[in-house]
């Protein structure tokens, strides 16, 4: 710990860690870059020491991720973390060959870290069995539910023991992660850092908001790009894979670009984002793919070039930057297009004392956003009701309870799909 550089432990870490040692369920709710990763890994691993399982059986954690670039990230971190200890751990996601998994999965393992498509898939062949799973985390669950996968996750559980640790760590707190919460939790406390109830980006980020039109895009991107040192890493996100690809092009030559999406192969997003870590590529251009968990501590500047088609979107792209206490630098352009963003964008910037342009306010008071805001996808199973306790900022605990009994509207995806299901990526 003290190798990597923490002297103490994050809000959501100090909030987490005895809660998760006790053996509670636990829903833990932090912003982007807060250190939710360590909060559940470091608990697992004592977890795992008391257990003392049969790796050769299966594992005994089991941490699900809605991208293989997160998945990939958990992986190296429980790696690190877990190196002294010796703790294994294998990294099971989609668009790289089954072999190599398999291969690892037969040498027996401690900790799995997967995507759902990929995971089903090993499953349905009968290489792996979760019959020693103890210990369940869902990261970025409202991203795994917005994706589709809530079908698959309740599969995937249905191949667990009853008795177990359940974990979910979020940014956001919508209907669909409430739902199946309900069903897979077993009164379970509920860790907040900050306030559920709104979406607050990070203060250390300075956002910029600019009204253009979509023909002054690319030439204010540019003047965005030569403003800043040669070689600060910048990411350019994008709302489809053709313009990623385009913009990549038209920046290689002058600024050192690369593009990821959905359609790259996983050696070709490893090999891209390589070349970002490193600096020989220091401007990425993405999709949604790169929205969460790409932690890479020295981005500089995060330009959205597209609107996002959800707020939770916007926040979570800007918190690429500013991330483990430093400060960051955000553009976004804002079209007529985005208009019905602007109601939720307003309160975003408002909620993290940040200046609001004339003609974002203009867009409000025309109606822009006036409708109902996108908290969540409405996905979910049958929602049941859900008792349990919190521990608040100041470490104070608390009741409360949510009952629904809406069924979500959501749908799985087919399997061809599964792990690049960003809604444009």
């Amino acid at each position: 710990m003290h190798q990597a550089g923490f002297s103490a432990p994050t809000p959501i870490q100090a909030q987490s860690w005895p809660v998760a040692l006790q053996g509670r369920d636990i829903v833990a709710i932090a912003k982007t870059g807060s250190g939710k990763t360590l909060g559940y890994l470091i608990p697992g691993f004592i977890h795992l020491k008391n257990r003392r399982s049969n790796p050769q059986l299966g594992p005994t954690i089991l941490v699900l991720s809605p991208t293989r670039e997160l998945a990939t990230q958990i992986q190296a971190e429980a790696v690190k973390f877990g190196k002294s200890s010796r703790i294994s751990c294998t990294c099971l996601y989609g668009g790289a060959p089954k072999g190599p998994q398999l291969r690892e999965l037969s040498r027996g393992v401690d900790i799995v870290v997967a995507t759902p498509g990929r995971l089903n898939d090993i499953l349905e062949m009968r290489r792996l069995s979760l019959g020693q799973v103890s210990y369940l985390v869902l990261d970025e669950a409202d991203r795994m539910l917005d994706m589709g996968f809530e079908p698959q996750i309740r599969k995937i559980v249905k191949e667990m023991p009853m008795q177990r640790q359940t974990l979910m760590y979020t940014a956001t707190w919508p209907k669909g992660v409430r739902k199946i919460a309900a069903d897979l939790l077993v009164n379970s406390v509920q860790v907040n850092i900050g306030n559920v109830d709104e979406l607050v980006a990070n203060k250390s980020i300075t956002q910029h908001i600019e009204v253009l039109s979509p023909m002054e895009k690319q030439r204010r991107l540019e003047q965005i790009l030569r403003s800043n040192e040669p070689g600060s890493k910048i990411i350019i996100f994008c709302s489809t894979k053709k313009m990623c690809d385009q913009l990549s092009r038209n920046l290689t030559r002058n600024f050192g670009a690369a593009a990821i999406h959905g359609d790259k192969s996983q050696g070709e997003r490893d090999y891209v984002l390589s070349q970002f870590r490193t600096g020989r590529s220091p401007v990425l251009v993405a999709t949604d793919v790169a929205a969460r968990g790409l932690d890479i501590k020295d981005i500089r500047v995060v330009v959205n070039f597209d609107f996002p088609t959800g707020i939770e979107d916007y926040v979570h792209r800007i918190g690429r930057t500013g991330r483990a206490g430093a400060s960051g630098l955000a553009y976004t352009f804002f079209s007529d297009q985005d208009a019905k963003h602007a109601l939720d964008l307003v309160k975003v910037l408002e909620g993290a004392n940040q200046s609001v342009p004339t003609e974002l306010r203009d867009m409000v008071s025309r109606g822009g956003g006036m409708g109902k805001a996108r908290w969540g996808s409405g996905q979910g199973g049958r929602g049941g009701r859900f008792n349990g306790s919190y521990v608040g900022r100041n470490g104070g605990r608390g009741s409360w309870n949510n009952s629904s009994s809406e069924r979500g509207g959501g749908r799985g995806y087919d399997r061809g799909s599964r792990d690049r299901c960003f809604k444009k990526a």
